[in-house]
This record gives C-alpha cells, sequence and structure tokens, in this order.
C-alpha cells in the first residue's frame, strides 16, 4: 500500500478531531467581555488539546517520512493511534466543562497516556517492517522523551486525585517538551 493513502486519511481524521473540538466552544448568549468568562476553562482545555493535535499530526508526519513500505501491521497501530486521538473532543469537553474537575483530568490524563502508548507501538510496528537498520531507528535513538512523557502521565493522572492543577501542570510540561522540535528525523533523512 501507499503510504500517501495513509498519511491523507490521518491527515483528515485529524482534522475532523480538531473541527469537533472547536465547534464544541459555544457562543455566549450576551455581547459584553464578561459574558465570555464562563467559556475560559473550555478554552484553555481546547488550547491544551489543540497543542497536543498538532504535536501528533507533526510527530506522525515526520514519522511517516521514514516509511517505506506499509504494512498490515502499520495500519492497524496507525488505527489504534487514531483511536485514542479521537476521544481527545470528548475528554476535552468534560475536563473544560467541568473546571478540571479531578475524574475529568484523570480519564484526560489516561487517554493522553494510551495515544502516547498508540504512538510508542506504531513507532515500533514501522522500526519492526522497516528492519534494524531503518530510518526511523535511527532517528529515535533512546528515545528519552518517548519514555519520559508515559511516566508523566501517570503521575499526573495520580496527582489529579490529589490537586487536578498539579495533574494540568504535568500534562502541559508534557506538552512543553514535545512542542520543541525534534529534529531527530530530520536529520537522518537530510543524511
Amino acid at each position: 500500500m501507499n503510504k500517501g493513502r495513509l498519511e491523507a486519511f490521518s491527515d483528515g481524521v485529524l482534522a475532523i478531531i480538531i473541527t469537533i473540538m472547536v465547534l464544541e466552544i459555544k457562543v455566549p448568549h450576551g455581547h459584553e467581555f464578561s459574558d465570555l468568562a464562563p467559556l475560559i476553562p473550555i478554552f484553555l482545555s481546547y488550547v491544551l488539546s489543540f497543542i497536543y493535535l498538532a504535536i501528533y499530526w507533526n510527530n506522525h508526519h515526520h514519522m511517516m517520512h521514514t516509511v517505506k513500505k506499509v504494512t498490515g501491521g502499520i495500519l492497524w497501530a496507525n488505527l489504534h493511534l487514531l483511536f485514542w486521538l479521537s476521544l481527545i473532543p470528548f475528554v476535552t469537553g468534560w475536563m473544560g466543562e467541568n473546571n478540571f474537575a479531578q475524574k475529568p483530568m484523570a480519564l484526560y490524563g489516561l487517554v493522553l497516556l494510551m495515544a502516547a502508548i498508540a504512538f510508542f507501538i506504531l513507532q515500533n510496528t514501522i522500526i519492526r517492517s522497516q528492519g534494524v537498520d531503518s530510518f526511523l531507528k535511527k532517528a529515535v535513538g533512546k528515545d528519552l522523551k518517548g519514555k519520559i512523557s508515559p511516566i508523566l502521565y501517570v503521575v499526573g493522572i495520580a496527582f489529579s486525585w490529589l490537586s487536578p492543577w498539579i495533574s494540568g501542570a504535568i500534562f502541559i510540561l508534557v506538552a512543553l517538551m514535545w512542542l520543541i522540535p525534534d529534529q531527530r528525523i530530520e536529520r537522518i533523512i537530510e543524511d
């Protein structure tokens, strides 16, 4: 199978996910700026989730540049990732609507954790299919960020029961770690 079709499908799904998220932000009744105040938690949860989806899209895009041939395993691993990402609008809405309460924060963290695991599975499925000398294997190396992120998600989930604000800070920290552009794949492909 041509990887272009997998990329186009994944791009389309991510575009729909982002569209669903923004459509969930309801326009307030009223014309004063103060009427926007109740939307602040909803908007903040949207911004964080948008950043996460942008990071996944960016990293997925770079990862697909290393793929020579798409296998059935890669297709299923990619669908597994898209499944977890497709739950982000739901957990984002629940978290924002409930002002970052404990249970919504825990579920948000769980979805982020599962998406990270799914990305790891996709990455390893690609490496296995492309061989130990694959571009992707060379690019990810020890993958320190990829190993630290799930640990931080688990810590964030645990903290959601003690302090949802600390939990949120941990989720923001992980996003900031990944927001810094990762040049590993670009360097390997250019060499």
